[in-house]
């Protein structure tokens, strides 16, 4: 069973760390129960943002008290309302990190950032600002992250051990049977379970639309008249959010590797599955092209031998050299991660061969790095428990897994190697027991500035289809594509695409809408 995260930050240098030990030498570049409800306020529409009156006046004149943490940079907590329409009701709190700009002297104010999944941490993101953003940028603006609701260091969503979880990631990626389909839905139940037992409420508000409503305290509090912001993957659905609720509080905003909000649970899937597709072929069409790929002559054919080697474990995983064992599930994910960045794709060479000799252990390495586990199983964080909870609230439009086979053509054909395993994920808010009744509805944001959306031809996680929907339904919509590989397209080796989201966001120079980089 396999959980479809967006992830934005660059892997190679996590992965680089991560498989020091085994490979020598890192130097492959340095790119950086009973169904419940929800309550009435996630199932409103984003357009309908209350005045700040009333219970909510109280977090909005709260002012951060900053202290030094992580060597140079400044922590926080943000209180926020668990419910905003009981903005009186219980309160929780956001983890807040903040590096301060390099000149003072030019700093121009704030940069919220976030990072995507649904459950990566923008605590974590905005630390390691001086990797992810260009100097020009760092000059200017305080990058500020924080950990969504439910996420990380803020009140976070927790739902089983990571044992439990061990055993939902390493199921059977795309059952069929009646009886992998009734062990995959009890395994996404149990999950469930979990998260509603430990804090019923929380996974009930930890959608979108109450992420952005957030921010916008986090604004207020930081003492912000407007907000600019970078949003990155899935931090993209944050600021389209936020900026059809709030459009005159934007400043700029760059949404990078951009989600459609009028994509349903099949679109996205569909959509996905052909994206991680087409990212393989490329992957194996650079190993062809090098000649004497050990893949196979072409890329039908390499893509074919990955494909095989993936389905075999379904029925044989693979024991690894530390006694752990390689999965299906795990494999996907070690896949998977070096496709976010062509950087990391001699990591992925290495490590097929090497499996494919019968030393699964570089390949589950990588699949830990997607997963934000240690060699040793652990979990670094709730990033995956916490993205069901995210999703299923934003999209309440899943289909049982009984109806799923009558897709699974239509899935295979758009992706060989991995439509079965995205044609299940249909099911996942189906099984999912809290139901907002959120259907997907386009963002305008109008009365806002341009926002600039950038998208990447190849881009496995985030379609470039995706940006260019979400740049035509934005009233001032500005769209930037990046002809090229890999996940989001700010800071992957495009001068191009750089200088024209650099320029906007410190002097305000709008790109030219349509621009095409390379």
């Amino acid at each position: 069973m396999t959980l479809h995260r967006t992830r934005s930050i660059a892997p190679v240098a996590v992965l680089c760390a991560l498989v020091a030990t085994l490979v020598a030498g890192c130097s492959f570049g340095s790119g950086t129960s009973s169904p419940s409800s929800a309550s009435s306020s996630t199932q409103a529409s984003v357009r309908s943002a209350a005045p700040v009156t009333g219970g909510l006046a109280g977090y909005y004149r709260q002012k951060l008290q900053w202290t030094r943490c992580r060597d140079a940079d400044s922590c926080a907590q943000l209180r926020v309302p668990l419910d905003y329409a009981k903005p009186t009701g219980r309160s929780i709190t956001l983890s807040v990190l903040k590096v301060p700009a390099t000149d003072p002297g030019e700093r121009i104010g704030s940069m919220v950032v976030n990072p995507g999944g649904p459950g990566e941490s923008g605590v974590d993101f905005a630390a390691a600002a001086t990797g992810v953003y260009g100097a020009a940028l760092r000059k200017v603006y305080d990058v500020v992250g924080f950990d969504p609701r439910g996420v990380g260091a803020s009140t976070p969503v927790e739902c089983v051990s990571d044992k439990q979880l061990d055993t939902v990631i390493e199921s059977n990626p795309d059952p069929r049977t009646k009886a992998q389909l009734a062990y995959s839905d009890g395994l996404l139940r149990r999950l469930a379970a979990g998260c509603l037992r430990n804090d019923s409420g929380l996974v009930r508000h930890v959608s979108t639309v109450e992420v952005a409503r957030d921010v916008d305290i986090l604004r207020a509090a930081m003492g912000d008249r407007k907000l600019t912001y970078f949003g990155a993957s899935y931090g993209t659905a944050i600021g389209a959010a936020y900026a059809d609720l709030f459009p005159t509080r934007v400043a700029r905003m760059v949404l990078d590797g951009a989600l459609d909000p009028t994509s349903s649970t099949l679109d996205v899937n569909l959509v996905q599955a052909h994206g991680f597709e087409v990212a393989l072929r490329s992957y194996v069409g650079a190993c062809v092209a090098r000649g004497s790929c050990f893949l196979g002559p072409t890329v039908d054919a390499g893509v074919r031998r990955i494909g095989r080697f993936l389905q075999g474990l379904d029925d044989k995983p693979m024991t690894t050299s530390s006694g752990r064992t390689l999965s299906a599930g795990d494999a996907v994910y070690g896949v998977w991660a070096p496709l976010y960045d062509k950087a990391s794709w001699p990591f992925l060479d290495t490590a097929l061969q090497r499996a494919f000799d019968g030393d699964a252990s570089l390949l589950l390495t990588l699949a830990d790095a997607y997963l934000h586990r240690t060699p040793d199983g652990h979990f670094r964080d709730n990033a995956f428990q916490v993205f069901n909870a995210v999703t299923c609230l934003d999209h309440d439009d899943g289909i049982p897994s009984s109806q799923v086979s009558r897709y699974l053509p239509r899935f295979e054909k758009d992706s060989p190697t991995f439509g079965a395993i995205f044609a299940y994920s249909l099911a996942v808010c189906d099984i999912w027991p809290v139901h907002s009744g959120v259907t997907p509805k386009p963002v305008h944001a109008a009365g806002s500035p341009p926002i600039v959306v950038v998208g990447t031809t190849r881009d496995p996680a985030t379609p470039l289809v995706w940006a260019q929907s979400l740049a035509r339904q934005l009233a001032r919509g500005v769209l930037i594509t990046r002809v090229g590989d890999g996940h989001t397209g700010y800071h992957r080796g495009s001068t191009c695409v750089d200088d024209a989201v650099e320029g906007y966001l410190v002097t305000g120079a709008i790109p030219k809408d349509g621009l095409v980089c390379r």
